[in-house]
């Protein structure tokens, strides 16, 4: 009789546990698949409800309805999609400045580097890995290898260049002491 009794006990514990471990582990399981605190209270009054039967049937039909991924892996398959699209509209990607930028653009208006040249016999833009216009068949600008080309995709500050008469004259304080500018 005494073994029956903690036979019992121990049996009652066991499925104490196993009960609780169930809870525990629908509850973290929901918790990463979903922000919906809605469904999230639903899943776990459906997992307290079956006690009796040791909470396998709210087990298992939790399985069957719960979301296919995670927060975790949904966001990274985002990620993933957001990158494949970058490198297929490579395009539309500044070089040097990784912004967007529109298919028309021949400088990006954020950091003014040269984004497409233009074919000198139609004038339609050209990407700098294109060796001929696909639009006439001419030559680009350059016609130069694509190599050589990032060096010369940064712009450089842009400043107008003086005028003939300015660069005769000499300063004003080296005029006054009779000193000539020093030649370049």
């Amino acid at each position: 009789m005494e073994y029956a009794i903690l036979g019992g006990l121990v049996g009652g514990l066991w499925a104490f546990l196993l009960w609780l471990s169930i809870i525990v582990w629908i509850y973290r399981d929901v918790r990463d698949r979903t922000r919906d605190l809605a469904l999230q209270v639903i899943v776990m009054f459906m997992a307290l409800m079956f006690f009796p039967g040791f909470n396998v049937p709210g087990l298992a039909l939790y399985l069957m309805l719960r979301p296919r991924e995670t927060l975790d892996e949904s966001y990274a398959r985002s990620l993933e999609e957001e990158a494949l699209l970058r490198e297929i509209g490579d395009e539309a990607v500044c070089p040097s400045c990784r912004r967007f930028v529109e298919h028309g653009w021949r400088v990006c208006a954020f950091c003014q580097t040269q984004l497409k040249d233009s074919c000198t016999s139609c004038d339609q833009l050209l990407s700098f890995n294109w060796i001929v216009c696909p639009y006439c068949g001419g030559q680009g600008k350059d016609a130069a290898p694509p190599q050589s080309r990032p060096a010369e995709a940064i712009p450089k500050a842009k400043t107008s260049p003086p005028s003939p008469s300015a660069q005769s004259e000499e300063p004003e304080p080296l005029r006054a002491e009779g000193l000539t500018p020093p030649q370049l």
